[in-house]
C-alpha cells in the first residue's frame, strides 16, 4: 500500500499569512510514531513559519511554536486539527 492523502489544504489566514495542511495514511507507522498517519500542519505568516505540528522520522509527534520544539501527545486526527486550530487562534491572539 502505498501512502494515501487525506488531507491537503492552504487555508488563508489574512493578507500575509496561510495555514498548510497535509496529512497522509502511510502503510507503517513513522519511527518514532505509533499511529499510520504522516503529518505536517503549518502557520505561515510573511513567508516565516511561526507554528508547525509534524512527525518527521526519528522525532515523532511533535509541534514547534516560533523555535521552540516540544512533544506533542497525538491521539486522534480530529484532536490533532483540533490542537492545531487552538495553537492557530492563540498565537493570533498573541499578535
Amino acid at each position: 500500500m502505498k501512502a494515501h492523502q487525506l488531507l491537503n489544504e492552504r487555508i488563508p489566514q489574512g493578507d500575509e499569512a496561510f495555514a498548510e495542511l497535509r496529512v497522509y495514511r502511510v502503510p507503517a507507522s513513522v519511527p518514532g510514531s505509533l499511529h499510520d498517519l504522516k503529518y505536517s500542519l503549518a502557520l505561515v505568516v510573511y513567508g516565516v513559519c511561526v507554528l508547525r505540528y509534524g512527525n518527521e522520522t526519528g522525532k515523532g509527534d511533535h509541534r514547534h511554536v516560533g523555535e521552540i520544539e516540544t512533544p506533542y501527545n497525538y491521539t486522534t486526527p480530529a484532536a490533532l486539527i483540533a490542537d492545531f486550530w487552538r495553537d492557530v487562534d492563540q498565537w493570533k491572539d498573541s499578535k
